[in-house]
C-alpha cells in the first residue's frame, strides 16, 4: 500500500513506498516521471528495486492534460529554462525537509524525469550517491550558471544510463549533449537496450537493481 502526502512548505505531491514510521535510516530513491505522467507511475517500480531503500515518486508542479509536466517540452515556444529553475529548487525546497532522515539519497528519473535528476545533480553536485536515467536527457543549458558542471566533473559521481537507441521521443541533438556532458561529467555505467523504445524493460529493472546494490548499498 503506497502512501500519498503533500509537503506542508509547497505544492510537491509525493507518493511514499512505505509508511513514515519504517523510513528512518534507510537509504531513500526519489523519482520523476515522464511529460504528462504522475506520481503514481514510477512507484509501481518499487517492489522491483532493493528493499533497504525507501522510495518516494514525485509529482511534477505543472498541469499537462490528464497528468503532470516539470517544465514545457524544449521544442515548444512556451519552454523556458526558468521553468526548469523553479522545479529543480521545488525539489530542493522538499529534499531539504527529508533528507537529514536518510543514510543515502539516489535520484530516479524516466525521460523527462531524467532531465530532472540530472538537473539537482548538477545544481548540487556533492549531495547525491548516484543518479539513474531512463529513457532520457540532460539539458543543455548553455553554461548558465545555476548548474555547477565543473563540481560535477570534479566529483565524477555515479550514474546509470539506459536508454534504446530507437527510441522515437528523445531527439537526437539531446542524446548528443548528454553523451558528450555524461561521459566528461560522470562515472557512467551506459547500457543500450534492444526492442524496448521509450519504456523501461524487464531487464533494465533487473540491471537497475544491481546497480543500485553495487554502486550506492555496497559503497
Amino acid at each position: 500500500m503506497f502512501e500519498n502526502t503533500q509537503s506542508a512548505s509547497n505544492e510537491l505531491v509525493v507518493q511514499w513506498s512505505k509508511p513514515e514510521s519504517e523510513r528512518e535510516s534507510t537509504p531513500l530513491l526519489v523519482m520523476f516521471h515522464g511529460f504528462g505522467s504522475n506520481e503514481a507511475d514510477l512507484i509501481s517500480l518499487a517492489p522491483h528495486m532493493p528493499q533497504e531503500f525507501t522510495i518516494a515518486s514525485l509529482r511534477a508542479p505543472m498541469r499537462e492534460g490528464m497528468g503532470y509536466k516539470w517544465f514545457h517540452l524544449m521544442n515548444s515556444l512556451d519552454y523556458s529554462f526558468d521553468e526548469v529553475k523553479a522545479s529543480v529548487e521545488l525539489v530542493l525546497t522538499w529534499l531539504d525537509e527529508v533528507k537529514k532522515n536518510h543514510t543515502k539519497v539516489v535520484l530516479f528519473g524516466f525521460s523527462m524525469g531524467m532531465a530532472m535528476a540530472t538537473s539537482l545533480q548538477r545544481r548540487r553536485p556533492n549531495e547525491y550517491d548516484a543518479v539513474i536515467g531512463c529513457s532520457g536527457f540532460a539539458i543543455d543549458a548553455a553554461g548558465d550558471p545555476f548548474f555547477d558542471d565543473d563540481a560535477v566533473a570534479a566529483r565524477k559521481p555515479a550514474m546509470f544510463w539506459g536508454r534504446d537507441q530507437q527510441d522515437p521521443v528523445i531527439t537526437h541533438d539531446k542524446i548528443e549533449f548528454t553523451n558528450t556532458w555524461a561521459r566528461s561529467h560522470v562515472d557512467l555505467t551506459k547500457i543500450n537496450y534492444s526492442n524496448m523504445m521509450h519504456s523501461i524493460s524487464a531487464q533494465e529493472i533487473a540491471h537497475i537493481n544491481e546497480y543500485l546494490r553495487v554502486k550506492v548499498l555496497a559503497a
